[in-house]
């Protein structure tokens, strides 16, 4: 059985034991049920599943981080009078390869404020990106190569 299957059982299982459905209760058995398996991992084959977790972690992290500081500047462009946008359409050369990746980085890229994912090229290794703040294209590409497309790699893959 897969790991992360199991794991979703055993919030369940735990959520039967309590007797409480709500989500803070499925996540606090995800967290039993993760250190359950954690510790009996000698009986699990080879599996990635250990050393996924921590990743998605700081993943999810990483990118509430990014939201926030989207949000916060675009709340400060439209509360204050000057005008700080510097919008422009970019051509980012995608490292991510399949369809899952691809969808998954572009809509990361639209759920942050201030970007739009617009289109994927044909060869699929383009994603042309719409953002306000461009004021170096190539800087734009550097921080979301480094950031958001290299932590996504590292879960994905």
């Amino acid at each position: 059985m897969n790991p992360f299957l199991f794991n979703i059982l055993l919030a369940i299982a735990w959520m039967l034991l309590v007797g409480d459905f709500t989500a803070g209760t499925f996540v606090l058995g995800m967290v039993v049920g993760y250190l359950i398996l954690w510790f009996s991992r000698s009986a699990w084959r080879e599996t990635k599943y250990f050393s996924k977790i921590p990743l998605v972690i700081k993943f999810v992290l990483y990118f509430l981080k990014e939201l926030l500081i989207a949000n916060l500047r675009v709340a400060f462009d439209i509360i204050t009078p000057k005008d700080y946008m510097e919008p422009g359409v970019i051509a980012f050369p995608l490292d991510v390869k399949t369809d899952v990746e691809i969808t998954l980085f572009a809509n990361l890229v639209t759920l942050t404020p201030g970007t739009l994912s617009l289109d994927v090229s044909p060869d699929r290794k383009t994603l042309y990106v719409h953002a306000l703040y461009v004021k170096d294209a190539v800087r734009f590409c550097d921080e979301l190569k480094e950031g958001l497309e290299k932590r996504l790699i590292e879960v994905m893959r």
